[in-house]
């Protein structure tokens, strides 16, 4: 079978049956299945993907599933926190509808080439972006690193030039962080997009920079975030807890894991977390750690509801596989599958609300955001009561 699309099918197969914990996941009948599935006639990879694919929806795990060799690299970019590219964010102007770089990330030959904010691409490598989506257009971008891209673009007040670009390795920003003031006061916004390989040192790098800035507490906003590295959001809740436990782990064999704070705390300052629907697996981790903990207040909606921890594996042909491998609980011990935490104060956007936050990240953390304007007021209140009553009301909360 080597180098056939028949032992792909076989490495699937040998990966679930040493790992899995999917709920329908069966020994006897999974042996049987092996002995059906290498009966198969494979012509190609397309057929061995079917087949793999139908297998797994056999084990009731929506997390176990196949990646073909694009939506692998896709996976690891996300979770290794780095791509192939030059090293911008771009949307289109809803205004000019001109597929425009939003932010030119530091160190990147975007930045050695001298893009900036606001800068719109019309074409790439030849092809017109008005006839593009956001995502075709980052598709032409990425490619192999040390090949060249070729960009035209108009800068306001400037004619149209062209710029040639060569990829690199762009370690990606899994961690924004803004300093806001508040009657008076200075509070550390942080923004958590997801659990990647560089998101604990870049979180390092937030508060530490923030303590330097001497902020009276912090809002961490895990709105959106999918998750990622279990071992990203360990390190995370470290950095904000000084004690106390912040995940267990079981996996099929009964193996029990358990993580707690190990007194590396950067900070004692009082914390909101945001959280919504959105915010999951790791993310669910982390705001459960610090809720049961008394470490922070959370505010938003109930999170998603992902209790398992999957480990992806590279498969012969550049595919994948991501399978679940364990299942873990907060503190409090009640899973969080299909449950998800519950924030201390729930506050709903309106559809609109939604809507407008989506397509404009930059009112994020501002008036028209009605879960930040919430944390603002609660961190301003322990202020106010720290301040009248000469008490520190870091681990208090109000359910």
């Amino acid at each position: 079978m080597e180098d056939s699309p028949k032992t792909l099918v076989d490495e699937m197969w040998q990966i679930i049956n040493t790992e899995s914990v999917a709920k329908n996941f069966k020994p006897e009948e999974w042996i049987q299945l092996r002995t059906e599935l290498l009966d198969q006639k494979y012509d190609n990879y397309d057929t061995a993907y079917r087949s793999i694919r139908t297998a797994l929806e056999t084990l009731g795990d929506p997390y176990t599933r196949f990646l073909d060799p694009e939506q692998f690299e896709s996976l690891t970019s996300q979770t290794t926190g780095e791509l192939s590219g030059i090293g911008i964010r771009m949307e289109i102007d809803p205004e000019t509808q001109m597929l425009t770089i939003t932010d030119v990330l530091k160190n990147s030959p975007a930045e050695a080439a001298g893009l900036q904010k606001d800068d719109q691409i019309i074409q790439i490598d030849g092809q017109i972006t008005a006839l593009l989506t956001v995502g075709q257009s980052s598709d032409l971008i990425r490619g192999q690193i040390g090949t060249e891209v070729n960009l035209k673009i108009i800068r306001a007040t400037e004619p149209a030039f062209n710029l040639a670009l060569t990829r690199a390795s762009i370690e990606l920003p899994a961690v924004t962080h803004t300093i806001q003031q508040v009657d008076g006061e200075h509070y550390g916004y942080i923004r958590l997009d997801e659990f990647s390989s560089h998101a604990a040192e870049q979180m390092y790098d937030a508060i530490q920079d923030a303590e330097s800035k001497d902020v009276a507490g912090y809002i961490l906003d895990l709105r959106g975030n999918p998750g990622g590295l279990l071992y990203s959001s360990v390190d995370i809740a470290r950095m904000w807890m000084e004690e106390g436990a912040i995940v267990r782990t079981v996996d099929r064999k009964g193996g029990d894991r358990q993580f707690s704070a190990n007194k590396t705390a950067i900070t004692d300052l009082p914390l909101v977390v945001l959280v919504d629907e959105n915010s999951a697996s790791a993310s669910e981790i982390l705001a459960a750690a610090l809720k049961d903990n008394n470490r922070a207040t959370l505010v938003g909606t109930r999170t998603y509801g992902k209790g398992t921890v999957q480990s992806v594996h590279e498969l012969s042909n550049g595919s994948g596989l991501a399978v679940t491998i364990s299942r873990y609980y907060p503190p409090s011990g009640i899973s969080i599958n299909m449950n998800g935490v519950n924030p201390d104060f729930t506050v709903e956007l309106s559809r609109e609300q939604s809507v407008r936050l989506r397509n404009e990240p930059s009112l994020f953390a501002t008036n028209a955001d009605p879960q930040y304007f919430k944390a603002v007021d609660i961190l301003r209140g322990q202020r106010l009561s720290e301040t009248s009553m000469g008490t520190n009301p870091l681990n208090a909360r109000t359910p």
